[in-house]
């Protein structure tokens, strides 16, 4: 189990300190120094494709989840407005800064575009939370997925703001540091610290008074209420905070593939981030990497195995359906519970005293 998931071992009274504390370094477990090294050092092993492509878009497509994932596992909230998030993030990106249609895209620089593209993004996450939390369940689902559809249409529709459309073309991302950002290496790294600083971001505040006020909130709101907490302001303020993951990976996909339209926002895309949050576990930030992860390569793949086989390449989402289906059945919790599962099932196997197989 990752460390952020488990609470600090309590001394007995009688114990007598022998050791001094251990850092936080020190808890990190074994497994997650490897995974480090393997994420840091996969540019030396792997190609162009596999960087840019593959990791790249895991990465992004972890970031527009893990929002879903803070709103549902921590506030008991499912959004399918956090695609739409991300495309207004990206479409601002390419409004705002440099692009390919000049009579749309103001060509301010980037130390205005971006802080511009997080602000907006956010402000519309606040409205439609807003309007969502006034609802509970299905009656959420709905909402928030007739405000994406909503938006969808406008994008598609406006021509002034949006080029309707066509979208935007040539959104490349600035030359900082004299390094070109949309080359593979580059771009895996930039992507795999943007992830890590959600991920990072998403444990610490689970663990810290808001979060733990929003958990309180999705368990028993009259309770919470009655305590004197804002119920309705921690729902809201956490649609705020899960904008910002949204946002980020809204604009490393409008860098990715240098053009967004409204096609990048549709409802399939909607719908495809929560299978990948349910798919990786909605309780756990790291089942959104790890489902965006499957997806991904079942995406990319899928179509060539059908091929193979004769069918339509056309009908990978079947695929991606039946694997879904398939977790929902066997795992509620998804990938990381069945994690979970096989981890106390070895751990059952094993001697507590002695440490050897049972």
């Amino acid at each position: 189990m990752p460390l952020a998931d488990q609470a600090p071992p309590r001394a007995s009274k009688g114990a007598t300190k022998t050791a001094g504390p251990t850092s936080w370094i020190e808890q990190i477990p074994a497994a997650w120094w490897a995974a480090v090294l393997v994420l840091l050092a996969m540019p030396l092993v792997a190609n162009n494709f596999w960087l840019f492509q593959v990791m790249g878009w895991t990465f992004i497509l972890g970031m527009i989840a893990v929002s879903l994932t803070f709103l549902a596992g921590y506030g008991g909230m499912v959004s399918l407005l956090q695609m739409s998030i991300a495309g207004l993030a990206g479409y601002m990106v390419a409004i705002l800064g440099p692009s390919g249609t000049t009579s749309i895209s103001l060509g301010l620089s980037w130390w205005i575009v971006l802080p511009a593209a997080f602000l907006i993004a956010a402000i519309f996450a606040t409205l439609s939370g807003a309007l969502a939390v006034r609802t509970e369940g299905i009656y959420t689902i709905m909402i928030t997925l007739a405000i994406a559809a909503a938006f969808f249409y406008f994008t598609r529709q406006n021509y002034t703001i949006f080029n309707g459309y066509s979208g935007f073309n040539l959104v490349l991302p600035p030359r900082l540091f004299g390094i070109d950002w949309r080359d593979p290496t580059a771009f895996y790294y930039l992507c795999l610290g943007c992830a890590a600083l959600c991920y990072g971001t998403v444990v610490y505040v689970s663990r810290s008074p808001f979060g733990l006020a929003l958990q309180g909130v999705r368990d028993n709101p009259r309770r919470m209420a009655a305590l004197g907490f804002n119920v309705t302001a921690h729902r809201v303020a956490a649609h705020a905070f899960a904008s910002i993951f949204a946002s980020m990976g809204g604009i490393l996909l409008v860098w990715q593939n240098a053009q967004i339209a409204p096609g990048t926002i549709g409802i399939s895309s909607a719908i495809d981030v929560l299978v990948v949050a349910v798919v990786g576990g909605m309780r756990r930030p790291l089942g959104a990497f790890v489902g965006a992860f499957i997806y991904v390569m079942l995406q990319t793949f899928s179509p060539d195995v059908l091929g193979a086989f004769g069918f339509s390449a056309e009908r990978f989402k079947l695929i991606i359906g039946i694997g879904f289906l398939a977790v929902v059945l066997f795992s509620p919790d998804g990938v990381m519970g069945l994690w979970d599962r096989w981890r106390a099932r070895v751990a059952r196997r094993v001697d507590p005293l002695t440490g050897q197989p049972r």
